[in-house]
C-alpha cells in the first residue's frame, strides 16, 4: 500500500480499525506491558456500545475484527462471552464512556515511566514542554489494587473529571479524547513527558522550572486549532507507519 492510500485511509478508517491502530503504534513506541493494558473506543451510532482488546493478544496482533464489544457496564456481549477479557480494563474503560459520552477513545498504559512518575508524591512536574501542555489537565487516582470493584469506577471518574490524562498512582496512565488523533497524542506526550522527568531527577539535580504564567501560556497553546491540527498530521503520519510495516491490523 502507497503512502497516498494510507494517507486517504487516515480519513476514512472505521473506529474498529482506528482503534487497531492505536494498538500497532503504542507497540512501535514500546507502550506496552505483555498483555495487561488496553485501549477502548466508543462505537458510533450504538448507543452504549464500546469496543476493547482482547486479554490474550499482545498488541501488535490486534486487528479490527478481533477486538471485542462489552457494555457500559463494561460486560461483553452475548457473541464475545467466550472471549478472554481484562476484567479491571473493562471496567476502567466502560466507567470512563458511561461518564463522558463525548470520549470517544481511552487509552490506558504501565510503561516503565509512566509508572515511576505515578509513584512519586510530587506527580507530573512543569520541567518540560510536553509535560506543561497538561498545565491544569491531569487528575490523580489514588491506588486501590486491581481495578475491579463497582464502588472504584465512581472515585475513578471524580478524580479524571474534564482533566485530559489521569495518573493512577503506583500504577500508570490513562489518556483520552474525542477522536483516535487526540487520544493518541496526550498519551505520546503524557509518557515522553515521564521519561523526562525521570532522567531529569537522576542524580537528585536542581531543576529549572518555568514561571507560572509560561506554563499556564503553555496549556492554552495546547489546545488551540492550530496544535489540533498538528495533532491529526501527526496521526496521519503514524499511520503512514504502520501500513508500511503490517496492513493486517485492517482486517
Amino acid at each position: 500500500m502507497t503512502q497516498n492510500s494510507a494517507s486517504e485511509i487516515s480519513t476514512g478508517l472505521t473506529v474498529r480499525q482506528e482503534l487497531a491502530a492505536i494498538f500497532r503504534i503504542l507497540a512501535h513506541f514500546r507502550m506496552t506491558d505483555l498483555i495487561h493494558t488496553h485501549a477502548s473506543a466508543r462505537i458510533k451510532n450504538r448507543d452504549g456500545a464500546l469496543l476493547i482488546n482482547r486479554y490474550n493478544l499482545l498488541f501488535d496482533e490486534v486487528t479490527a475484527s478481533n477486538l471485542i464489544e462489552i457494555d457500559e457496564a463494561g460486560v461483553p456481549f452475548p457473541e464475545y462471552r467466550d472471549a478472554d477479557i481484562n476484567d479491571a480494563g473493562c471496567n476502567i474503560h466502560s466507567a470512563i464512556h458511561e461518564a463522558m459520552p463525548d470520549i470517544g477513545f481511552v487509552i490506558h498504559t504501565h510503561t516503565r515511566a509512566g509508572a515511576a512518575v505515578s509513584a512519586q508524591k510530587h506527580g507530573l512536574l512543569p520541567i518540560s514542554q510536553q509535560a506543561m501542555m497538561f498545565d491544569g489537565a491531569v487528575g490523580y487516582h489514588e491506588f486501590e489494587g486491581f481495578v475491579l470493584s463497582h464502588e472504584e469506577r465512581g472515585r475513578l471518574v471524580a478524580d479524571l473529571a474534564d482533566n485530559k490524562v489521569l495518573i493512577l498512582r503506583n500504577h500508570g496512565l490513562i489518556a483520552v479524547g474525542e477522536n483516535a488523533a487526540e487520544a493518541l497524542n496526550r498519551i505520546y506526550n503524557l509518557e515522553r513527558a515521564c521519561e523526562i522527568q525521570v532522567a531529569a531527577l537522576a542524580g537528585n539535580p536542581k531543576l529549572v522550572t518555568p514561571p507560572l504564567d509560561i506554563q499556564n501560556r503553555m496549556g492554552r497553546q495546547a489546545v488551540t486549532p492550530k496544535q489540533l491540527h498538528i495533532e491529526k498530521m501527526a496521526w496521519d503520519a503514524c499511520l503512514r507507519m504502520v501500513d508500511r510495516t503490517d496492513t493486517s491490523y485492517l482486517l
